[in-house]
């Protein structure tokens, strides 16, 4: 299933697709976090304002990891083990991908990794789990 060339065309159209999609977003929302000098605003416009440039920071970062995820997703297109679990490296469901298109882990692997993970003191997982992340 992995190996079909409709296979990768599907996963690759869809990955090309959401990547310049993030891309455009990127330069579109690039320059809407500065804060226009007003000798009006009070306390609470510049606290709304920060409030709302935080979200947006928080969105666009959520976007630059996922593009990450895309990359790395394309990488294995073309190496030719997209679709493949990366820890049984049995075929990942077709459904499981649908719904989860960067996803490197089968549905029985992923809870056994959720199973193991440690919860941090406030109860929270950071994405990462612990591993560093890297960047290109």
């Amino acid at each position: 299933m992995t190996n079909s060339l409709e296979f990768k065309s599907k996963f690759k159209t869809l990955f090309d697709a959401e990547k310049k999609r993030l891309l455009f977003n990127g330069r579109v929302e690039g320059g809407q976090y500065a804060i226009a000098s007003d000798d009006m605003m009070d306390e609470m416009d510049f606290s709304s304002i920060e409030i709302e440039n935080q979200m947006r920071m928080r969105l666009r970062n959520r976007e630059v990891l996922y593009l990450k995820k895309i990359e790395e997703a394309l990488e294995r297109i073309g190496a030719g083990t997209f679709g493949l679990c990366g820890t049984c490296e049995e075929d990942i469901e077709l459904k499981r991908l649908e719904a989860r298109p960067t996803t490197t882990l089968c549905v029985s692997c992923k809870e056994t990794e959720e199973r193991s993970e440690k919860l941090h003191i406030d109860g929270h997982q950071h994405k990462s789990l612990g591993r560093a992340v890297k960047f290109a």
